[in-house]
Parts: structure tokens; sequence; C-alpha cells
């Protein structure tokens, strides 16, 4: 993690992205329980009458590869807003969940999962719900979003020379998920093993890894090292999209599920300020009509951002619900 102090105190022009395994490292480890602490210890007041916004970044619309994009996207609403916005990223989900939470950080790009657990516990409120672009045939084997606005998919993939070609074939193979706080890369397939009569991961599959992230797992499947995944479709469709290699040694067996669910969603610390929630939710929902915007969210391969609708997350909840009450043993690491 590289910590870049801007001029103003409190704000951190940028965190660079990183593979969140690497927060295991002691090192490292320590470092952001230092920077953490010291945060935590600082009055509330001045958190809460700091001008600029951090937002973090710990599910994106794009891959890693892409974060740039968050970097334009932030100039945009800096312009707009007339106030600094700095792009914190490589943070793992229980510390921004954290962040967020104590209001040391504004905005989120959250995923669907941990979002339901703090907006039910009232720590987030929503702000805006992607809407994606691609459509039906941009890639010979996904089914697009045109059906399912405000949705993705978990993508399971194996390599594009498998012989594999659903999931009952995956029965005793080897799988790979990258993090237990991920809906498309977790909960999703865990509600499908669910479905299929497992009562384990071990129960299923011979060999499980953590890979850590999205794109890991999808170069550990393209590289031959395990045999499937289950991986955010607007991960692997930006990969594709730029050209890249991994993502394109990799072939889709199922959309999890026909419906797909609730998008990767921007929220906003219940500690906030009020008129923040109104402000980043006007730009963001006017983006697709201002031509700077526009370019940015066509970028990011979205077609605009919708008002909040926190009902649209419920398939989540449900499948999560489903798992517990089939008394589901989660994978010990």
């Amino acid at each position: 993690m590289i910590l870049k102090k801007s001029s103003s105190p409190l704000t951190f022009s940028h965190i660079s992205h990183c593979h969140p395994s690497l927060y295991k490292t002691p090192a490292l480890n320590l470092l952001f329980i230092i920077f953490l602490i010291l945060l935590l210890l600082l009055p509330n007041k001045t958190l809460a009458t700091s001008h600029d916004i951090k937002m973090v970044i710990t599910a994106a619309f794009v891959s890693e590869k892409g974060m740039p994009i968050y970097d334009e996207l932030a100039k945009y609403l800096a312009r707009k807003l007339n106030r600094n916005v700095d792009v914190i990223s490589g943070v793992s989900y229980q510390d921004s969940n954290l962040l967020l939470k104590q209001g040391i950080i504004q905005i989120g790009f959250v995923c669907g999962l941990p979002y339901t657990h703090n907006f039910n516990e009232g720590n987030y409120r929503l702000v805006a719900i992607p809407v994606m672009a691609l459509e039906k045939g941009d890639f010979p084997d996904i089914k697009g979003y045109q059906d399912i606005p405000q949705k993705y998919y978990s993508y399971t993939i194996v390599h594009k020379d498998s012989d594999i070609n659903n999931w009952q074939q995956l029965k005793g193979k080897s799988y790979t998920y990258n993090d237990q706080n991920s809906n498309s890369g977790y909960n999703m397939p865990r509600y499908k093993l669910v479905q299929l009569g497992a009562k384990s991961w071990e129960d299923y599959f011979s060999r499980i890894v953590v890979s850590g992230s999205h794109e890991e797992s999808i170069k550990l499947v393209a590289n031959g090292i395990v045999d499937a995944s289950s991986v955010d479709s607007l991960v692997l469709d930006y990969d594709r999209h730029i050209g890249d290699k991994d993502a394109h040694n990799v072939k889709i067996i199922e959309h999890l599920f026909p419906g797909g669910a609730g998008i990767p969603p921007v929220v906003i610390s219940n500690k906030a300020d009020k008129k923040l929630l109104t402000q980043i939710t006007n730009e963001l929902t006017n983006m697709h009509h201002d031509t700077e915007g526009k370019k940015i969210l066509d970028k990011a391969l979205i077609k605009r951002f919708d008002l909040p609708n926190d009902a649209n997350y419920d398939d989540i909840r449900k499948m999560e619900a489903a798992a517990h009450k089939a008394g589901f043993r989660d994978h010990q690491e």
C-alpha cells in the first residue's frame, strides 16, 4: 500500500490499488493498522467538517486495469462539487467497511453483499446504481445487461479449452474464489451449491484456493492452475474489452443466475454530510447527459447511473439467507 499525502490535512490524494492478499504481509498490515488507529483517534468533529471527500473503491465496475477511470470520475465530481475528491483503493472489504462506518471515508463503491449488511445495520445509505451498457453478442458467451438493468452476473468460468460445460461436471474439480465478503465470488456460487444439495465447499470440490481478487481468480483459471471459478461479470467484461490475454483464455459456462443480482452500488456513510448524498446522487444520475461525464461512462462500459433502490439488493439477501437456512458450512481458510 502506497500512501501519498496531499497538502491538505487528513487527505490522501491516492492509495494505490494492490492485490488484497498483500495486506496479509506483516509490514503492510501494521502500516495500515497504524494509519487507521491515527484516524480513529482524531475527534469526530474534525472528520465531519473536512471539506475534502474521500472515495473508496472495493468493488469496481471495471477491473484493476481500469482504475484510472476512477481518478477521472473523482476529478469530474471535484469540478462539479467544487470540492477535492480523493480516491482510495486497495483496501480490504473489512477495512473499507470500518472506514465508511466511522465516517473517515464518505463515499464507497462497494460490493452488494457488504452493502446489504451495512445498510441493515444503519451504516450506509444508497447513493446510485450503475446500469451497464454491454449487450448480448458483444462477446460470444455473454447474455448482456439489456434485460437486467441495475443487475450483474457471477460468471462461472473454466479454461477456454476445457471439456467442462456445466456445474455438474465441476464436482470433484479444483476451484478458486476471491473473498468470502464477495457477492459474485462467494455468495452467488454458494447459493448454487445449496441448490445442488451440497452442505459445504469441500462436499463438492477436491481443492479450494482463496485468490484474493477476481483478477487473480481469472488468472488462475486461464493458466490451468485451478479448474474453475465464479467471478464478477463486470471485471471479466472490462478485461475482455481491453484485450487482456487471461480474460480471453477463459470461457463462461454459466451466468449465476438468470436474472443476475443487485450490481455493486455507490454508497455514502451515514456520518457524512446529509447534503452530500443529494449532491452526489444528482451528479451521478445526470452524468450521461453531460458530454464529459458520458465519455467517462463509456470508458467504464456504463450506460447511466440510476436513483437509489434498496429493494434491488433483496436477491442478495435471499441467497445468503438460503445458505444459512440450509446449514451450509462456509469454507475455513
